[in-house]
């Protein structure tokens, strides 16, 4: 066997893999005892008709298609190790055969590969640098929800309702006078501040007391679902029968203790230090994100459709398992949307290409700027993860996989070389206090 690579369109290369006779001989013999079989003949006991009465009964090329693929998937994974240096293969190949005779086997394997990118400038650039604080105010909002989530539900008689509050409530809804399908309901709960409703309905609610009946103005929104009330304006006629407000438990060292904390202060110190790990995360994220897109600006790669295909294939895995924590299957959630798996996953594709893009300019930087990760640094992560989970450093390592290793290299060198973007680049902060 020999072959030939070549540079096409597209980002792809062609493989002309030539098979010697003996090669291909060989291949149709360990064809034919796989497969025979399955075939049968007057006079012959099934699974025991000679190669060439099947070959004459059958037709000659009765054992081409399986010894083609014998021979692909005997040197199709070798060709791509050996050119490894040279291109890496990111989709199946097209195959097609070139020519097929007794004197030998030509087969085409057109296989999409990972693009060079074009990089106009990574170093000089102002990028906008994201600095999210915490704030007393942020500490104080996250202890009040928490409290909210934990309060105890208990009717309320002696005040008017209030954003939390769940009513008990009867509306009807006139448009120019006239009630429209699907504005009228009897005793229907509603959490006021939940955001079921239209806008401008939940907050005409608020004030209300037991008994009272009111009419509330709102606007139906521009992209409401109903044709027929985009954009117009209705009265919604509201009774108050009822309101069940939340009993919040006291901010006390009993509650602290229950959060895991000795006192108050302890326990505030404990969310501000939480609040504040995830603001440095979001300020990390959001400041790395910025630097690729700013030097993406000026960069051009052809990425094969498998590339963008495959990144699909991960986005609607995360939809899936978020539709999941919900309650809803993915199918369910495709069916409402009359559509179907192979065309939603299209719906991706601009996403999909610009993280691509994103990945391979990371990739060529590193390369580019020779970023290594040391064997000290290395160990120094496992150590780093195995405390994190009460384990030795050599304990641990015997658990991982070389995946997991490899996950390791490489986070240590993108970190790397966002610490070098950040020092060759002008980073311009946007201090935001959220």
């Amino acid at each position: 066997m020999n072959y030939q690579v070549e540079t096409a369109e597209k980002s792809t290369v062609k493989l002309t893999i030539t098979f010697t006779p003996e090669e291909w001989n060989g291949a149709i013999n360990k064809a034919y005892q796989q497969n025979r079989g399955k075939y049968a003949v007057n006079g012959f006991r099934k699974g025991k008709v000679p190669k060439n009465v099947l070959e004459m009964y059958y037709g000659k090329g009765l054992f081409y298609e399986d010894a083609l693929n014998l021979l692909y998937a005997e040197h199709y994974g070798a060709i791509l190790e050996k050119e490894k240096d040279n291109f890496t293969a990111v989709g199946d190949p097209a195959l097609s055969v070139d020519d097929i005779s007794d004197e030998k086997v030509v087969l085409i394997a057109e296989v999409p590969v990972k693009p060079d990118v074009e990089i106009e400038s990574y170093k000089g650039i102002k990028i906008p640098e994201f600095v999210y604080t915490v704030s007393d105010a942020d500490v104080d909002k996250d202890i009040e929800d928490t409290r909210l989530r934990l309060a105890k539900d208990e009717e309320v008689t002696d005040r008017a309702a209030e954003m939390t509050d769940t009513v008990n409530i009867d509306f009807t809804g006139k448009m120019d006078g006239k009630e429209f399908e699907g504005g009228t309901a009897e005793g229907y709960d509603l959490t006021l501040g939940s955001h079921q409703f239209i806008p401008g309905f939940e907050e005409g609610v608020v004030g209300m007391n037991i008994g009272e009946t009111r009419d509330v103005e709102v606007t139906f929104p521009e992209d409401y679902q109903a044709e027929e009330l985009k954009g117009k304006k209705a009265v919604f006629t509201v009774t108050l029968h009822k309101i069940t407000g939340k009993a919040l438990p006291a901010l006390d060292e009993e509650f602290a203790k229950k959060m895991g904390s000795d006192s108050v202060e302890a326990y505030r110190a404990k969310v501000r230090e939480r609040l504040e790990r995830n603001a440095a995360s979001r300020s990390l994220n959001e400041t790395e994100n910025s630097i690729i897109t700013e030097i993406a600006k000026g960069a051009k790669a052809e990425i094969p459709q498998a590339m963008i295909d495959k990144q699909n294939e991960f986005a609607l895995q995360r939809l899936e398992y978020n539709l999941m924590y919900q309650g809803i299957r993915l199918d369910d959630y495709l069916k409402y949307l009359n559509t179907t798996r192979e065309a939603y996953l299209h719906t991706f594709d601009e996403e999909s290409r610009r993280t691509v893009l994103h990945q391979l300019i990371v990739e060529k930087l590193i390369k580019l700027e020779n970023i290594e990760a040391s064997q000290e640094e290395i160990e120094n992560k496992i150590a780093e993860q195995a405390k994190s989970v009460g384990k030795e450093a050599e304990e641990y390592k015997k658990t991982m996989d070389p995946r997991q290793l490899e996950y390791i290299e490489s986070d240590i060198k993108v970190t790397k070389l966002f610490d070098f973007l950040k020092a060759n680049n002008e980073m311009i902060k946007q201090e935001e206090n959220k």
